[in-house]
């Protein structure tokens, strides 16, 4: 049995046709939910692409795994998927991007150097890398993944000093210039690059390249595409397939941030610019034409998987790493925790016997972006390690096994490095927040200002903030108490498991250890013995 877990980057859950967008039609993801279960309330533990990969490829909440923030290395010693299936014999391949920083301070105290075996995987989140691509492969970024990109592309003769930057993020203006896809006015011209050799296309080779060379050996392969992620950018014909008609209404009201943050937030330079219609109304075309360039892809894809067997022996997910904002509640790019955000679509494609009950089926069950490593190690036989990864195992949920599931959900959000911080003279130590979500009302925790909250039964597009309404107080110390219970569980305590603790306990003292007993009888009542040189 096998994984594939596909990730896009900065994909809305309501951007795809199997989740009720009537604007695009996204028929080949469609077609994937049909099969399996769409997981209508699926949430990430960090609305931003670094802390929430970094969840997803522990298991863990951002406040465990420290990987607070885009660039923060994910320290030395976090036990990755990788590593955990490595030890049942699974290996863990990358096919994209992960967005991973490697611990070098780390690795360096350590004396493990970056080329080694370890240091490799260290360095890649514990995945043996087929490729590896982060996409914004800027020609002045020190961090570049774009080596087999570029190369395939010199190779299908697209050249230059940087080919990423000249073909995949160039377009020809109507004046026969080319035109940097940094700059949103470019959005809807047509990358230079053909279609037949994007990013997402030739990822999507790659994937299937990868597929084409295993056996029998069970193995996870991590498609993680950089679409549709900035700059936004396409090869024709997606980049004019649709246009400001074919968008959905923006979500957002005048007078809608009272919050000091938000106030602050709203006001940054980012914000500014997509909050202008006539910017929403050129970038977000493109973005679905990224998306639906993406849903042919997965035609490619699944179509292979049909025709090489691979359907009857693997496992399928998709998901994305968080949405994209696109002008809702006048804000630009992704953070925060609104639902456009830190909402994400999951569809999980079971091909076990167990599962058929379900398909074609969809759920309301609050799923966190954590339950996908816990869940890939239970496909695979491994043992449960519920001391280690603090999402739940989707099994109840594929299998319609009942049982009880969680309540609320959690996610994070560390705002230090953002420029809103210093308008509202907040310092770094203190730029975190907390979403609680129960379903209904969504809690946001801010460190030294009031709260935030919605109630997203009466108030779905989430423009009225609560949280400093007197009638709504007891729902803000209701989840506030949630809060206060989640930061007070064990988030850390990883290096021995419950059953090692117990027999501990029982135990009491270590072997050959002996404390407080008065005499050689009281010893012997509790069933223990001196050392056979001890006379008596």
């Amino acid at each position: 049995m096998n994984v594939l877990w596909i990730m896009a980057d900065q994909l809305r859950w309501d951007y795809l046709s199997c989740y009720g967008a009537t604007h695009i039609n996204t028929p080949n993801l469609d077609r994937l939910a049909s099969r399996g279960v769409r997981f209508n309330r699926a949430y990430v533990q960090s609305p931003i692409c670094g802390p929430s990969r970094m969840s997803f490829y522990t298991g863990r909440y951002v406040r465990s795994h420290g990987a607070t923030w885009n660039g923060f290395p994910l320290r030395v010693g976090e036990p990755t998927l990788g590593d955990h299936l490595r030890e049942i014999g699974v290996t863990s391949t990358l096919v994209g991007k992960t967005h991973m920083r490697a611990d070098e301070e780390g690795m360096k105290r350590l004396g493990i150097e970056p080329e080694s075996t370890i240091g490799a995987l260290v360095s890649e989140c514990g995945f043996d890398v087929f490729v590896r691509d982060d996409g914004t492969n800027a020609a002045t970024d020190k961090n570049r993944h774009s080596e087999d990109y570029e190369q395939y592309l010199r190779d299908h003769g697209m050249g230059g000093e940087t080919p990423w930057e000249e073909w995949a993020n160039t377009a020809i203006g109507p004046d026969g210039l080319k035109k940097s896809g940094w700059l949103l006015e470019t959005a809807p011209l047509a990358a230079r690059v053909p279609k037949e050799h994007s990013e997402t296309a030739w990822l999507t080779t790659r994937g299937i390249e990868f597929m084409e060379a295993q056996g029998d050996h069970p193995w996870l392969c991590h498609l993680s595409y950089i679409k549709p992620h900035w700059p936004y950018l396409a090869p024709a014909p997606y980049n004019d397939m649709y246009s400001k008609d074919d968008l959905p209404e923006v979500n957002r009201r005048e007078g809608e941030h009272t919050h000091p943050l938000m106030k602050s937030w709203s006001n940054t330079r980012i914000c500014k610019s997509f909050a202008r219609d006539n910017v929403r109304d050129v970038v977000a075309p493109v973005y679905m034409g990224l998306i639906k360039e993406l849903d042919d892809n997965m035609g490619r894809l699944f179509d292979y998987l049909e025709s090489s067997g691979r359907m009857e022996d693997t496992m399928i997910v998709f998901c994305s790493d968080h949405g994209d904002n696109m002008g809702d509640h006048w804000l630009g790019e992704k953070d925060l925790f609104y639902d456009c955000s830190a909402r994400i679509p999951l569809i999980v494609y079971d091909p076990r016997p167990q599962a058929d009950m379900t398909r074609g089926t969809s759920t309301d069950a609050l799923v966190e972006g954590i339950d996908l490593a816990p869940t890939f190690q239970s496909f695979f036989g491994g043992p449960a390690k519920d001391h280690v990864f603090e999402g739940c195992a989707l099994d109840p949920l594929l299998h319609a096994d009942g049982g009880k599931w969680r309540d609320h959900g959690i996610s994070e959000y560390d705002y230090a490095t953002r420029d809103a911080r210093r308008a509202v003279n907040v310092d770094q130590s203190d730029a975190r927040l907390v979403m609680v979500f129960d379903g209904r009302w969504k809690y946001i925790h801010v460190e030294t200002m009031r709260p935030m909250l919605f109630d997203l039964e009466t108030d779905p597009g989430e423009l009225h903030d609560l949280g400093d309404d007197p009638q709504h107080q007891d729902q803000v110390e209701r989840l506030k108490a949630l809060h206060f219970a989640w930061a007070r569980k064990h988030h850390t305590r990883i290096t021995r498991s419950p059953d090692v603790i117990n027999r501990m306990a029982d135990a009491q003292e270590p072997e050959g250890i002996y404390i407080a007993y008065w005499d050689q009888e009281e010893l012997e009542a509790n069933g223990l013995k001196m050392p056979p040189h001890i006379d008596a």
